[in-house]
Parts: C-alpha cells; sequence; structure tokens
C-alpha cells in the first residue's frame, strides 16, 4: 500500500548539518586527518555562524550551479554575496555603490567577462575585479594583466580565489 504525501505534514529542513558536515569536511583534508586542537575547538565554537567581514562581493556567472556554489562557499567564510546572471542584469540593477570586489566568470552569454569589467570602470566603478576562467588562453591572460586583473582558474580548488578575494580588498582571513 502506498502512502500519499500529505504537503500539510511537510517540516522545513534543519540545515544544520550541512556546517557541521563541513568542519568534518575541514578536518578530513588536514594531512593525515588530524586538525590541531585549537583550530577543532575554534571550529566547534563557531558552528552555525559564520563570522561577518562586512565585505560586499558581486557574483556574475550565467551558470546556475557556479553562481550558487560561490554564493553558498563565501557566505560561510563570512562576505556578503550577490549574484546576477549576466552583465546587463548586473548593470541593470543599480545597486553596484556598495560592491568591495567583483568576480566574474570569463564564459558568459551575452558578453565576455573582460568586457563587462571594461563596462563597469567605464562607468567609475573601481571595486577590484577577478576572473574565473577555464583553461585561459595566452592572449585572455595578457589582456587581463594589462588591465590589472587577477584570473583564477576553473575548477575553483582550495582556497585560490577566497585568498585572492581577500588580498584585493586587503582582508585577512
Amino acid at each position: 500500500m502506498r502512502r500519499r504525501c500529505d504537503p500539510s505534514n511537510r517540516r522545513l529542513a534543519n540545515l544544520s548539518h550541512i556546517k557541521a558536515g563541513l568542519s568534518i569536511l575541514l578536518l578530513v583534508a588536514t594531512p593525515c586527518g588530524h586538525a590541531q586542537p585549537q583550530a577543532q575547538s575554534k571550529a566547534m565554537k563557531n558552528q552555525g555562524k559564520a563570522p561577518s567581514s562586512g565585505v560586499v562581493v558581486i557574483v556574475i556567472s550565467d551558470d546556475l550551479a557556479v553562481r550558487n556554489s560561490l554564493k553558498f562557499w563565501l557566505e560561510i567564510e563570512g562576505l556578503t554575496v550577490r549574484g546576477y546572471v549576466s552583465g546587463a542584469d548586473l548593470l541593470d540593477a543599480g545597486d553596484l555603490a556598495r560592491c568591495d570586489c567583483y568576480v566574474v566568470d570569463q564564459k558568459t552569454s551575452a558578453m565576455g567577462g573582460l568586457d563587462l569589467i571594461a563596462q563597469l570602470r567605464d562607468r567609475h566603478f573601481t571595486a577590484p575585479a577577478i576572473l574565473i576562467a577555464s583553461q585561459p588562453s595566452q592572449s585572455l591572460r595578457e589582456q587581463a594583466e594589462k588591465a590589472d586583473i587577477p584570473i583564477v582558474e576553473k575548477p575553483l580548488l582550495g582556497n585560490g580565489l577566497l585568498d585572492k578575494i581577500r588580498d584585493v580588498v586587503g582582508v585577512r582571513g
């Protein structure tokens, strides 16, 4: 006999296990699976609350998975994140005054990441920008270097992007 799902009996999911899982993942990722006692106790004390650095990051990517993953990860790290599908959405938003760093995917459907950053500069938005790209060509690397825009390569492994964000905004974690 099959039971029918009763929508009135649904409960909201308790997502606190995600933070605990990330703490466990950090413990597993340390050499030999052993965490330093201080790091372990700090992770336990701060469980459930991310320190807020006050840093606002805008992520632009037309890939929903990339955008949501970056938002989730960077917010856990204490950053405030706003995501946009495209450069046009960002430029139309009109809420760009409070941004400490742009993280721009080079491959967006309407315009390339470097073109978007150039448009932001033309509109006098001077927050630092980081370009994320899969296998950037030598030409792209040269253009980014000339424009003083760092590139972080996808797949985004480790803390490379987070470290670069902290570096360009002058915050240490």
